[in-house]
């Protein structure tokens, strides 16, 4: 589980609650069901109508990285990466193909059995570099799913305060009504920009950083695989990948 993730949260709502409460407000202050109802139904209106439907469903699916983010082994990728070039160096390329079959992760498996085929060094990286692509642009386009939700959360609060402002100017002549539409018109700013701000903005760029991290384990690979087609030394191939490491 990701610590920083679940800090970071309880810290939002902390920071948040704690600032109303040591200004003189309660939480029920905080609470106004119109004003929610305006910000995340219209921010995620809009995050519907921008995002095709495979973005969105795939945003729903990585959601849960925020806390539980796939484990990316750089140190123990490499160490795969030279083992299989010492397998190939005793027994051939064509002695890869247990290691092929073994192999739970889909783009090494990949990899490995284009090795076990013979195919050329070129054909190897244009195959395994449209899957790297193709699978870091349809995470990080879900990533931008959250993105524009915290672009749009703020104009949506904004809207909210107005609709609340609105309803202040039609009852000025009932003292009674006044007080809602004032909460409505504060609560829903603050819902728009607290949200935007401290956890979908955040959230985009997270994940953005873990498809990331994922797309340099694959280059790794690709680079180890790439080296053992063309017969380099498991030593050689070692300090080459080295390089990924942070």
């Amino acid at each position: 589980m990701d610590v920083l993730s679940l800090i970071g949260l309880i810290l939002a709502f902390v920071a948040i609650v704690g600032g109303n409460f040591l200004e003189g407000g309660h939480v029920g202050a905080l609470l106004n069901g119109p004003a929610g109802l305006i910000v995340l139904g219209g921010t995620l209106a809009a995050a519907l109508l921008q995002s095709p439907l495979s973005a969105f469903k795939r945003a729903l699916q990585i959601l849960r990285w925020i806390f539980f983010p796939p484990r990316v082994d750089l140190a123990g990728g490499i160490d795969r990466v030279v083992n299989w070039s010492l397998v190939a160096r005793k027994e051939g390329l064509l002695g890869l193909e247990g290691v092929a079959d073994g192999e739970p992760d889909p783009y090494a498996r990949k990899g490995l059995q284009l090795l076990v085929d013979g195919a050329e060094p070129e054909s190897i990286r244009s195959i395994l570099e449209v899957d790297l692509l193709t699978q870091e642009n349809r995470d990080i386009q879900a990533a931008k799913v959250y993105e524009s939700m915290g672009g749009y959360a703020p104009t949506i609060g904004i809207i909210g305060a107005v609709m609340g402002l609105i309803h202040v100017m039609g009852n000025l002549a009932d003292p009674s009504q006044l007080g809602n539409g004032i909460a409505v018109a504060f609560v829903a700013t603050i819902y728009g920009v607290a949200s935007a701000n401290l956890i979908l903005l955040p959230v985009a760029n997270k994940l953005k950083a873990i498809v990331l991290r994922q797309s340099r384990y694959r280059e790794m690979l690709l680079e180890g695989l790439l080296s053992i087609a063309e017969g380099e030394n498991p030593r050689s191939i070692e300090l080459k990948l080295q390089g990924f490491m942070e």
